[in-house]
């Protein structure tokens, strides 16, 4: 089994349009398995149209929590107000002490040296996971709660399950897949390095920018950095030839294989609003320049991946 994880140096460069345009091309001959790991901002689901057939709830971390019947400040010279460097403890008459989940940074002083020991400090709640069925195959996915963090911890569950099915299959029972396709999550951060550790190659996707070429830079040097395959595709090429050019050359200085380029069509936006990958979206409209860019990409990321 390879798996192949398509990351981007920032958010909108066509990351996850492609990774269902890959889909489509893929499970026309292999058995697939998907991932979103881009759970900060997960949007795959909306391609896939996914049946869910399992939902977990995803903890992380924890939250401090008082509890008024342990609880013997009245507001002044606290303990726990005093050490919250990040100011999530308050005082007032009618509630008394209270403790901002949302500024809370679950490092547990308060609960440490509190001195009546009435601070809960039970496991945050960040949001949930899913393993669902597709048309193209199984795929993993996950939301997380807005304002929550760990969305590290959460891509590393997402990739694990989804690993375990392609491995084995859903039910345990069937055969491996040939492919675990993963939507990883863009910039350099924390849940990218969750995304693509151990993966057998990367796709990068950029831009003919200048800003387009610098993330590529930093992307291209963080997968290295893990001994990671990188692979470049150049999406809407045609809107800057010179720019292209350079992000071509670039690749070429360090031995950086170029996959292919898209063109820029509005059939891409149509398909998006459909529910549709690009290919199925051609097949009943046209935009065939689209659609077989992506299956060239297709065709040369297997060669080298093989």
């Amino acid at each position: 089994m390879k798996e192949i994880v398509v990351i981007s140096g920032k958010g909108g460069t066509g990351k996850t349009s492609l990774t269902a345009a890959l889909a489509s091309a893929a499970v026309k001959k292999y058995r697939v398995v998907f991932a979103d790991c881009d759970v900060d901002a997960s949007d795959l689901h909306l391609l896939f149209n996914p049946d869910v057939k399992e939902t977990h709830d995803f903890y992380s971390s924890h939250v401090a929590r008082i509890d008024q019947k342990k609880c013997i400040s009245y507001g002044t010279g606290t303990v726990c107000k005093d050490l919250c460097r990040f100011e999530a403890i308050s005082y007032s008459d009618a509630a008394g002490m209270v403790i901002d989940e949302t500024s809370c940074e679950g490092c547990g002083v308060c609960v440490r040296f509190c001195p009546a020991h009435g601070i809960e400090f039970p496991d945050r709640y960040c949001g949930q996971w899913f393993v669902s069925d597709t048309r193209f195959g199984p795929l993993v996915h996950a939301a997380l709660d807005i304002g929550a963090e760990n969305s590290g911890k959460l891509v590393t569950t997402v990739r694990t399950a989804a690993k375990k099915i392609a491995q084995s299959g859903p039910d345990g029972s069937g055969p491996e897949s040939d492919y675990l396709i993963v939507d990883g999550s863009p910039g350099t951060g924390c849940p990218v390095i969750a995304s693509i550790t151990g993966c057998d190659a990367v796709v990068v996707v950029t831009e003919p920018t200048l800003s387009g070429l610098h993330d590529l830079e930093r992307v291209a040097s963080l997968a290295r950095h893990f001994s990671v395959p990188v692979h470049v595709c150049v999406n809407k090429f045609d809107i800057n030839a010179e720019q292209t050019r350079s992000i071509i050359e670039w690749c070429s200085r360090n031995s950086i294989p170029v996959l292919g380029t898209i063109p820029w069509d509005r059939s891409v936006t149509a398909a998006q609003i459909q529910g549709l990958s690009i290919q199925e979206y051609a097949q009943k409209h046209g935009a065939a320049s689209v659609a077989d860019a992506v299956n060239t990409i297709w065709e040369n990321l297997c060669q080298l991946t093989q």
